[in-house]
């Protein structure tokens, strides 16, 4: 028995730092699961108009997320896109626990042009049901390079392109209605563009041609010039070419 009481502190003592630790692991786990939060909202930051749909989908394909809630039209519509999303992060319950316990936390986000970078997420209940699903996004309609270099005219050397004609070619590829073209005539050459609409933020997909004597071409021009601003999707830069970037 007085064995027993002299163990009594020690085992108290014991006691009180594993439950410590527990809580201390709980806690810990619950600031990675607000950062995670975060780092989703700063993901989500931007001025590019999207659909509450392309807003969710975007959340769902982060580690360690789920997206509970959609709501709102999109983030340049009212409010914008509102959130909510669960995190889950793995913690240890106490020294002995090999496998440890998960912690879920759920926040919310709003997405719309007034958003900070660095807003903090907000603690919600996280709601009942199972967490939403996505479709992947629409492929965009591709660019017909094989198509366009192997009909596009070869111009004898003192000849003269016929912009009639590259129409015509076009216009026979049956290409996807999406796809925009432009035909320019310059002198001797015929310059073309086809290109995809872009959303005014990322890189824009285009194809350029020029068919002029004795040297027919077909490219997509780097990356960088295909930037909104950049001037690299024009039927002028199939004609003068930008020099390629450093």
């Amino acid at each position: 028995m007085l064995r027993l009481l002299r163990l009594a502190p020690l085992l108290l003592l014991l006691f009180t730092v594993a439950c410590g630790a527990v809580r201390s692991s709980e806690a810990e786990a619950a600031d990675t699961a607000r950062e995670t939060a975060r780092k989703a909202g700063q993901r989500l930051y931007g001025q590019r108009p999207r659909t509450a749909e392309e807003v969710g989908r975007s959340v769902s394909g982060i580690e360690g997320v789920e997206v509970m809630r959609v709501t709102g039209t999109s983030t340049h519509d009212g409010d914008g896109v509102g959130v909510v999303l669960r995190t889950s992060v793995s913690a240890r319950d106490g020294w002995l626990d090999s496998d440890g316990i998960t912690v879920r936390r759920c926040f919310a986000l709003r997405v719309s042009p007034t958003s900070a970078w660095d807003e903090d997420p907000r603690d919600v209940d996280c709601p009942d049901g199972l967490p939403l699903t996505f479709a992947p996004p629409p492929a965009p309609p591709r660019l017909p390079y094989e198509e366009l270099r192997a009909r596009l005219p070869r111009v004898p050397e003192g000849g003269r392109a016929d912009e009639a004609g590259v129409r015509r070619l076009l216009a026979a590829l049956d290409m996807d209605p999406a796809i925009r073209t432009e035909v320019r005539a310059d002198g001797a050459r015929v310059g073309v563009l086809l290109s995809v609409r872009g959303n005014g933020f990322d890189a824009q997909d285009c194809l350029l041609a020029r068919v002029a004597p004795g040297a027919t071409e077909v490219w997509s021009p780097p990356r960088i010039q295909r930037m909104p601003g950049e001037g690299g999707c024009t039927v002028g830069n199939a004609l003068d070419p930008a020099p390629p970037p450093h």
